[in-house]
């Protein structure tokens, strides 16, 4: 069987819409290039079309026309890399969903350690941003939490005390375990990240070694602008915050 038909018989069994890349063939590697150039014949053909480099799919007709593969699915082509995730989602579109605030971005932005992640699904831009760790599917949880405290002040249309309400109540549905995680994280972040992680967790944490971690790491004669006093957090000048 010649690579070429065993791409086409491949294909014949994937859903219209369904996402696929050269490792859906299981081609050996002195067949890439044959795959690669029977793949490209069937795009010129219009039997798949392009999501992105790399990643094709079967167009789906239906009596409004012709349907792409849906957003979610395309997103994931840019946070995963070999079915290991590199990146997650943040900025505007994660604070809407999370609830904190209601503007829907025209943009997007994907963070990885060490990947510029640029592109286009349908008419949303994705645009890079920055990772403070490397990322993998057992931390975005964390890396989330933290990005919300590293915009607090930025957040579209965000009031301070419902912001500090959301952040309070996620931080407090973790186990100690996963505190001592979300601190190991937070050392990566910027110092101002870190007072405001430190100044939510001594309100009811009492692992006195984790909190030090985080004091330590912070010059006790800055200061941290988030607005924030004393009626709505209670330890805000323990940490140098107003």
């Amino acid at each position: 069987m010649t690579v070429t038909n065993k791409i086409e018989r491949k294909i014949e069994q994937i859903a219209p819409g369904e996402v696929f890349g050269y490792n859906t063939f299981g081609l050996a590697s002195n067949e890439v290039l044959a795959g690669a150039k029977a793949l490209g014949r069937l795009k010129e053909r219009g039997v798949i079309k392009r999501a992105r480099k790399g990643y094709y799919y079967k167009p789906k007709l239906s009596v409004f026309g012709e349907q792409k593969p849906r957003e979610d699915v395309l997103l994931k082509l840019y946070l995963f890399d070999n079915n290991k995730q590199t990146a997650y989602i943040t900025g505007t579109r994660l604070y809407n969903r999370l609830g904190l605030t209601t503007q829907v971005p025209s943009s997007i932005r994907i963070a990885s350690l060490d990947r510029q992640i640029k592109g286009k699904v349908g008419n949303l831009v994705i645009k890079p941003a920055r990772s403070y760790v490397r990322v993998t599917s057992e931390n975005v949880r964390y890396l989330e939490i933290l990005d919300v405290i590293k915009d607090f002040n930025t957040i579209p249309d965000l009031q301070k005390k419902d912001g500090l309400a959301y952040l309070k109540k996620t931080i407090r549905n973790l186990n100690n375990i996963e505190i001592k995680k979300l601190i190991a994280y937070g050392i990566s972040y910027p110092p101002k990240v870190r007072a405001l992680l430190g100044a939510l967790l001594e309100e009811y944490y009492n692992d006195g070694g984790d909190l030090k971690k985080l004091r330590n790491s912070l010059n006790v004669t800055s200061r941290y602008q988030y607005g924030i006093g004393s009626i709505l957090l209670s330890t805000a000048q323990l940490w140098n915050i107003s």
